[in-house]
């Protein structure tokens, strides 16, 4: 990378203003943006020039706390996202991707996730993306007087170390060690996921020796439940669960996420499926989310023109209407008009393409075949659909599987037969069919987890409450 370029600088100034005045400042990492900020700023943009995304993540959550702070348009006086990949210095760029490197090798191949393992015990406060994302972080908060909602963790306790009040949402029901490193201070206040996860939080501050007096830390620890974007949340009201009665195809979500995880399992459920897509009256509809990932999308048309199955390729130009003051558009109808037996979803910004995950993939599918990830998990159950888990990332997701499993709308993949175990899932009993019922429990979490649908809701309220009590 270079230094910014003359258009990078005008958002520059115009994100510092935003972050300053906004009421709900909102800091993430999760890669760069830079042409669709170029956009949302009304200047000109690239839409083919592709992003570096180091995790849908972290971009998809903060995304969905904005959309439910700003309500129905884009209002930067309401909240304000930023990012500080965007603004990291060409002398610091090497850092940036050297992290997207190891981080997209790890995720396509299974051999080397002792690697990320290893990472995850030793290494992550020491990663090379520290150090590059640090000076723009405080370069432009360095002005905000409002306490900071924080969506990574890194950020967070950057922030808090230099003296920001930050609340942190914890976004999996698992307590990273990171996260406790700064509780100890009263400027700390941390969102979570559920009352197992607020247990955890406690014990591990006490194991780790934090001098916190356990009245106070238990009032800065708020019981939130996860940030799902309201416009996912919205689908699920109008879908139906699947029958043999629907008279159509299963709809079914592969998903891969912002490193590229899970290719070479996704690739076997692909040789599996996309034969079957190619016969006459399919039992199955498949979409594929290749994200920012020419790779993953290159792949699934090559299996599918092996095996004669059509495809649709779903790659809007510039998909996200996002401009500042403009109303906030959604069009969960657009899948409807999909005629082919297999769609590839795949754009290469992050913005882009999870907007077209938005509008297609969420309120089309019946299940989703994913990681159990606390963004793609939590986003396709409430949007009314079941889980087939691929792969776990790491001990969060082995939570994250756990919870929806007990809620029985989630089940393993079997990943070498895949196909038997779908037929068998359709298989209706005398209670219906697995998938019937499940897709039906999605909507019944609430009466076991009340604030699973409602996290966005809860973590602005939590934030609020913790500006009135500061003042």
């Amino acid at each position: 990378m270079t230094t910014l370029d003359k258009l990078l600088r005008q958002t520059k100034k115009l994100d510092k203003k935003y972050l300053r005045k906004t009421k709900v400042p909102l800091v993430t990492v999760s890669g760069t943006y830079h042409e669709d900020l170029k956009g949302l700023h009304n200047l000109p943009e690239d839409d083919l020039k592709k992003d570096l995304v180091f995790s849908r993540a972290h971009y998809s959550m903060t995304i969905a706390q904005a959309m439910t702070t700003w309500k129905n348009k884009i209002d930067p006086k309401e909240a304000w996202i930023f990012d500080p990949t965007n603004y990291v210095h060409a002398k610091n760029w090497s850092g940036i991707k050297i992290t997207e490197l190891i981080g997209r090798l790890v995720a396509r191949y299974h051999a080397l996730k002792m690697l990320k393992n290893l990472v995850d015990k030793f290494g992550r406060q020491k990663m090379p993306i520290l150090a590059s994302i640090t000076p723009p972080l405080l370069h432009f908060t360095r002005e905000i007087k409002n306490p900071i909602l924080s969506f990574h963790i890194a950020a967070g306790n950057i922030l808090l170390e230099n003296g920001k009040t930050v609340m942190q949402v914890i976004t999996d029901p698992h307590v990273r060690d990171e996260y406790i490193t700064n509780s100890e201070k009263p400027t700390a206040f941390f969102c979570v996921f559920d009352e197992n996860t607020k247990e955890e939080f406690m014990r591990k501050a006490y194991k780790m020796d934090k001098k916190v007096d356990e009245t106070k830390i238990q009032q800065r620890v708020i019981v939130t439940g996860p940030p799902i974007d309201p416009r996912i949340l919205n689908v699920a009201e109008k879908k139906r669960a699947w029958t043999k009665a629907s008279n159509r195809p299963l709809r079914l979500c592969l998903t891969t996420g912002g490193l590229g995880t899970n290719k070479e399992e996704i690739e076997s459920i692909l040789k599996q499926l996309l034969p079957e897509l190619a016969k006459p009256n399919p039992k199955f509809q498949l979409m594929v989310y290749a994200g920012t990932h020419y790779d993953i999308k290159n792949m699934v048309i090559d299996i599918s023109r092996g095996c004669g199955c059509g495809y649709d390729e779903i790659s809007a130009y510039d998909p996200a209407e996002f401009e500042i003051g403009a109303k906030i558009n959604f069009h969960p109808t657009l899948a409807e008009k999909i005629t082919k037996p297999l769609a590839v979803i795949h754009h290469p910004q992050i913005i882009d393409a999870n907007e077209l995950l938005i509008h297609y993939g969420f309120p089309w599918a019946d299940g989703f075949i994913t990681k159990p990830s606390g963004d793609m998990a939590y986003d396709a159950v409430a949007s009314g659909a079941f889980l087939l888990t691929l792969s776990e990332w790491g001990e969060w997701e082995n939570n994250i599987r756990a919870k929806f499993m007990a809620h029985e709308v989630a089940r393993k993949a079997d990943i070498e037969n895949i196909l038997p175990q779908l037929e068998k899932l359709m298989r209706e009993n005398s209670h219906g069919a697995w998938i019937t019922e499940a897709m039906r429990k999605t909507k019944k979490i609430e009466n076991e987890d009340p604030n699973f649908r409602n996290g966005t809701k809860n973590i602005l309220k939590a934030f609020e409450e913790m500006k009135a009590q500061l003042k």
